[in-house]
């Protein structure tokens, strides 16, 4: 092992996940500034560091020290605590607050800062206020410093440092110390695997009952993600052995305690349930139940009388199976109704509205996400909220409306119902009353939702409910070839690519993901925006099947930012730099901002100084501080998972070989019907043939079906 001492002049890389990063130190002996890489999390330009490591040669970036562990020091000089200081370690203090308290207090600056910092509003332009926020900042970040360097020291990434600090405060090392798994539990971002590191790092035992219970939950959520309610008995004891790396036989054991202390939940021979999903699956099925057991209000009405009026007064023309759609809605106390693009689903759900208005009924109208509730305002002139401004949710309280304050309404109709997932439909049924009429429409063959269930599938499953479904494409959508090839794919034939100039499918052959990348870039900076005279930002929507690979969505965004906005206000979180102007993506939902995810806005306001942000989601603005940019992505180009329940004007896909693992027909057909005015795809013949006549969905471990129908025997 080697040392090396300096000061660190900038850091050019840093990856919030596992903390590795790349900074430049100047050191003694040496003209040029010196490459260091590493697990540095916490350094800051201007310290001073001493590193331990060895030297290595990267044959594309040159010669580099590879350091194993450092450790950090306060800068001595006027330049260095300058920069210290203005390296956005403090809230409240940025590059030019930083230049004033040093010309002011020279080399006695950061005694002051750690003794006397009331003496900093003797600083010109700085107040009471700020001063007040800088005493905490720098109090706050010698706190997580000391939390830093004690996951440091037990050899892990120090990356996730804040958020333990802002989660437990003070407590920290003491927390972490006493059970680091419980990390996983309560700080979102850190897993099971992170958790373990720093346990097994600390002496705890292989075998012991934290780890085992951690690890069992960590496969129980990790199949969450993947959309299951639940795990078999097999499922579960395999993979918490490989994770685990113990015997399956104490896996089982310590699963049976789990299951005794109602830990987890065990149904049937084999159904092993994290409460949360457990309780939902029982809920809807209950409280479907009881919706159904009290008769209708409308049972004997003139339905068909009072649509002939409505076909009079707006000169429409509705077709059978919509006339029957309405005629079940009003005769039905929980209905289905669905239907892809094209097939009149719009104008049903209105019709359905009409009717019951014209009967007197107060109509509530609700969908799973913003965009999707502000679509459903749009198509039917009435307001549409999301389901969570429907419960009223305020954190820290939970929903307002509950089975005790019910939504008032006599009518309750759910748009995009294939995207609400089982522990978001239970907390909507609970605030149900039992003589509400529930109408959920959606597109079954659309991806299923992104959280654990199948909720709109496996209540049509269950054959409890009436449901209609609209198969007719009407004549004017049988114009649009987005429509046509939409079924097409949805029936398992290859879509018309023959696209011409004002078609609005088109289909652009690329086999090198490069030059798949190359096209993306001219079509959503030129092309498009030139000949459709759109916003490349607001109207152009990339989607694609993965987030790696160079046709993934973490590339293009990369690409498409550095294309479309030139910005030179910023600011750094991780590997990411966030710009003014900036297209962005929630991907967690954070109930004290009420922004959800996949919500999509942009960076409207960035204060450099301060190291926040004001972010706006579709008229709603909302601050964000730096340290909370882990739960927003670039949205220049996002997942198709991500796009449900949205549309958009144009949307342009890569799809190539790159993708396989993902190439599935509903994937595909989700990804065509959001786009409203123009698609185009980019890519190979191939993957869409491969994509076309993949129909096999993956199976999602669920009982709601079996419940609803009486079939499971809870």
């Amino acid at each position: 092992m080697e040392y090396l001492s300096g000061v660190v002049e900038r850091i050019t890389f840093e990856n919030t996940e596992n903390g590795f990063s790349v900074i430049k130190i100047k050191t003694k002996g040496f003209t040029d500034l010196v490459t260091v890489v590493g697990s540095l999390a916490a350094v800051n330009v201007g310290s001073i560091i001493r590193l331990k490591g060895e030297w290595k040669m990267d044959s594309k970036f040159g010669k580099q020290f590879a350091a194993q562990d450092y450790r950090e020091t306060l800068p001595a000089t006027v330049t260095g605590i300058q920069k210290y200081l203005g390296s956005g370690l403090i809230k409240g203090i940025g590059p030019a607050y930083a230049k004033r308290i040093v010309d002011h207090f020279q080399e006695d600056t950061l005694r002051v800062l750690e003794e006397e910092a009331d003496y900093l509003v003797n600083v010109a332009g700085i107040g009471q206020k700020r001063v007040d926020m800088i005493k905490k900042a720098w109090q706050e970040q010698k706190e997580i410093k000391n939390v830093m360097l004690f996951l440091q020291s037990k050899g892990v990434s120090t990356a996730f440092a804040v958020k333990i600090y802002k989660t437990y405060g003070n407590d920290s090392i003491e927390i972490v110390k006493t059970n680091p798994y419980r990390l996983a539990d309560d700080i979102w971002g850190i897993g099971f695997k992170t958790a373990d590191k720093i346990a097994l790092q600390m002496g705890f035992e292989k075998n012991s009952f934290e780890r085992c219970r951690s690890g069992i939950v960590y496969v129980l959520n990790e199949l969450s993600n993947d959309g299951h309610c639940y795990g078999t008995r097999e499922q579960l004891l395999e993979e918490s052995e490989k994770i685990l790396e113990i015997e399956k036989s104490r896996v089982d054991s310590m699963l049976e305690r789990m299951i005794e202390e109602k830990a987890v939940i065990h149904e049937g021979e084999d159904a092993i349930f994290l409460l949360p999903f457990y309780h939902s699956e029982l809920g809807i099925a209950n409280r479907m139940k009881a919706i159904l057991a009290v008769e209708t209000l409308y049972p004997a009405t003139d339905v068909a009388g009072i649509l002939e009026m409505i076909q009079k007064q707006q000169g429409i023309s509705y077709d059978e199976v919509q006339k029957d759609a309405v005629k079940t809605a009003a005769a039905s106390k929980f209905m289905v109704l669905t239907g892809g693009p094209g097939t009149g689903k719009t104008t049903t759900t209105l019709a359905i509205i009409k009717v019951f208005q014209l009967l007197g009924a107060r109509v509530l109208l609700g969908a799973p996400t913003g965009r999707a509730a502000k679509r459903m305002s749009e198509t039917t002139g009435l307001e549409a909220k999301t389901i969570h401004r429907l419960l009223e949710y305020k954190p820290p309280e939970g929903y307002k409306k509950n089975a005790d304050y019910p939504l008032e309404c006599d009518v309750l109709i759910i748009d995009e119902t294939s995207m609400v997932d089982t522990v978001l439909m239970y907390n909507l049924l609970k605030a149900v009353a039992n003589e509400t009429v529930v109408i959920l429409v959606g597109d079954v063959d659309q991806l299923p939702s992104v959280g654990a269930g199948n909720v709109l599938n496996d209540i049509i499953d269950s054959g409890i409910v009436p449901v209609v479904q609209l198969t007719r494409i009407f004549r004017q959508a049988q114009g649009s070839a987005i429509i046509t090839n939409a079924h097409k794919i949805n029936q398992g034939d290859f879509p018309d690519l023959k696209g011409h100039r004002d078609s609005d499918f088109f289909f652009i052959e690329e086999e090198e993901p490069t030059q798949v990348v190359q096209t993306i870039k001219e079509l959503c900076t030129r092309r498009l925006p030139a000949f459709y005279k759109v916003d490349s930002i607001n109207d152009i929507q990339v989607l694609c099947p993965m987030q790696r690979g160079e046709t993934g969505a973490v590339n293009l965004n990369a690409v498409l930012q550095e294309a479309l906005n030139p910005s030179t206000i910023s600011i750094k979180y991780g590997g990411t730099v966030y710009r003014l102007g900036d297209k962005i993506m929630q991907i967690k939902n954070n109930y004290d901002k009420n922004v959800f995810n996949g919500d999509i806005g942009c960076i409207t306001k960035i204060d450099t100084e301060e190291r926040t942000l004001v972010l706006n989601f579709d008229g709603n603005s909302v601050d964000y501080d730096g340290t909370e940019l882990d739960e927003v992505v670039l949205a220049y180009a996002t997942t198709i998972h991500k796009s449900q329940g949205s549309e958009y004007q144009i949307v342009v896909a890569p799809l190539t070989m790159q993708h396989y693992v993902m190439l599935q027909r509903n994937l595909l057909y989700t990804c065509v019907t959001r786009a409203k005015k123009v698609f185009v795809l980019v890519g190979t013949k191939k993957a869409i043939s491969m994509a076309v006549r993949n129909n096999k969905t993956s199976k999602r471990n669920t009982r709601l079906a079996e419940r609803l129908s009486n079939e499971c025997s809870c």
